[in-house]
């Protein structure tokens, strides 16, 4: 199994009152699917807590193509759209799709802090070969 790409099935709660997918719902099956994405390829939660690290975004942004409704099941992916080659900043895409079809786009940009500094920082070395694996959007670049 990809764990770059997952199926949801959109549930009643999931709406607003006029039968539209609530946009912080969009966001929140993200940053679901990122965390795990990233944990499979060894960015855990742990890896974060041993290297006092940690991801923060800066900017998330949403396009809405198509009506997505309630039952429909929609694949999600995530990929890098860029990459800095110390691995301290990052911005990734993840695309809704029904049958091909895009129906949402949204791309985030962060970085990673010290978590006892709050400030920027890089990630130890041993996280680049880390940084390889996660799958390259089609308009992906190194920073």
């Amino acid at each position: 199994m990809n764990p770059f790409e997952t199926a949801v099935q959109f549930r009643w709660g999931d709406h607003d009152p006029n039968f539209h997918v609530r946009h912080s719902v969009y966001y929140d099956i993200c940053a679901q699917l990122r965390t795990q994405a990233l944990g499979a390829i060894g960015f855990s939660l742990e890896f974060f807590a041993n290297n006092r690290i940690g991801p923060v975004l800066f900017r998330e942004e949403c396009a809405f193509r198509r009506e997505i409704r309630f039952g429909d099941t929609i694949k999600v992916n995530v990929a890098a759209l860029k990459l800095s080659k110390d691995g301290g900043r990052f911005s990734f895409v993840h695309e809704f799709t029904r049958n091909g079809e895009l129906c949402a786009r949204l791309v985030v940009d962060g970085a990673f802090i010290d978590t006892e500094k709050r400030k920027h920082t890089n990630p130890p070395k041993e996280a680049l070969p880390m940084m390889e694996k996660i799958p390259k959007a089609e308009e992906f670049e190194w920073t």
